[in-house]
């Protein structure tokens, strides 16, 4: 395991966002854990979001972009199997020690976790067009 740890520690090593003395404990793990791994994965969360869109909602779009908004938000809060595949994309770049401080406080930051994905996916929302 240590040869996976340290190879992910090294891959992944930027920390993004500010951390300080004041930093709560969830909002280090979310600046040095969950928004390096959400840079990271971002093309493929692009790619697993187009292919939710495609198999459960091809007229997305055609909808305007406040109902792309809530189709978006509705897709992460309510569809429990999307939702844990997504989770799943980023704990599997976890460090064993990262998981085992995950699940110390997992519901709150699996709610910073889905909030910074679906903010990342709105603000993408230009390559959810259909390709012809």
């Amino acid at each position: 395991m240590e040869n996976r740890d340290a190879f992910i520690a090294e891959f992944r090593r930027e920390t993004l966002g500010t951390v300080s003395s004041q930093s709560s404990p969830d909002e280090v793990f979310q600046n040095q854990v969950l928004r390096p791994i959400l840079k990271l994965q971002n093309d493929l969360f692009i790619e697993v979001f187009k292919n939710y869109i495609s198999k459960y909602k091809n007229d997305f779009y055609s909808y305007s972009v406040e109902k792309k908004i809530t189709y978006i938000e509705n897709s992460i809060h309510k569809d429990i199997k999307f939702r844990n595949s997504l989770k799943g994309i980023v704990i599997g770049l976890f460090t064993i020690q990262e998981y085992n401080t995950y699940i110390q406080n997992s519901s709150s930051l699996n709610k910073r976790m889905m909030n910074m994905l679906m903010e990342r996916l709105k603000n993408q929302m230009q390559l959810f067009e259909l390709q012809e």
